[in-house]
């Protein structure tokens, strides 16, 4: 960056919460990447391998690991469910576990479900304009339960890392489920 340079922003934000530049970096997550996370393997086995379940978008402006840097991202969780259990993200506590991370609510409805490190399991309601602060040591994934796309913007910090390993191995201590056409934790 030169002095007295004007400079456009390297990444656009869509008010309908879509990134576009060179630094965003897409992943989309499909039922075949998520062998494991759902109750019923045998409705799992039955459904489409390629059917996308989420996708992330993430800015990353300083590298992984960077201390005092932030990045920014969007989740987006299509509807649909395996059996009664709603789409829903891997979930991760983070690397550097005492870092926190907000998530708020784009569109639809969902449900960030949370986990701490003594397997308590509680769930916040996600809507557009519902506001999320999600502690350190504290496990956290977001599930669909509308009928449109879900879309959470998130801040974390630059160090903070994902650990997926021990929630794959783990996995949370409740499921959320629609039983009698209500979303439950069970």
């Amino acid at each position: 960056m030169k002095h007295l340079q004007i400079l456009k922003s390297p990444v656009d934000l869509g008010l309908n919460y879509t990134m576009t530049g060179d630094p965003v970096i897409n992943q989309i997550r499909k039922l075949k990447d998520l062998k494991g996370i759902f109750q019923d393997e045998k409705a799992f086995a039955m459904m489409d391998s390629e059917q996308p379940v989420y996708s992330v978008q993430s800015w990353m402006p300083v590298a992984e690991g960077t201390p005092g840097g932030l990045f920014f991202g969007v989740s987006t969780i299509m509807p649909g469910k395996v059996d009664n259990e709603y789409f829903m993200t891997k979930g991760h506590f983070h690397a550097q576990s005492d870092r926190a991370e907000f998530y708020w609510g784009v569109q639809g409805k969902g449900m960030l479900i949370l986990m701490d490190r003594d397997r308590n399991t509680w769930a916040e309601e996600v809507y557009p304009g519902s506001l999320h602060y999600i502690g350190g040591e504290i496990a956290h994934r977001l599930a669909n339960t509308g009928a449109e796309n879900l879309i959470v913007g998130a801040c974390w910090p630059s160090d903070a890392g994902h650990d997926y390993e021990e929630v794959a191995v783990n996995g949370f201590s409740s499921r959320l489920l629609e039983v009698d056409g209500k979303s439950v934790l069970v």
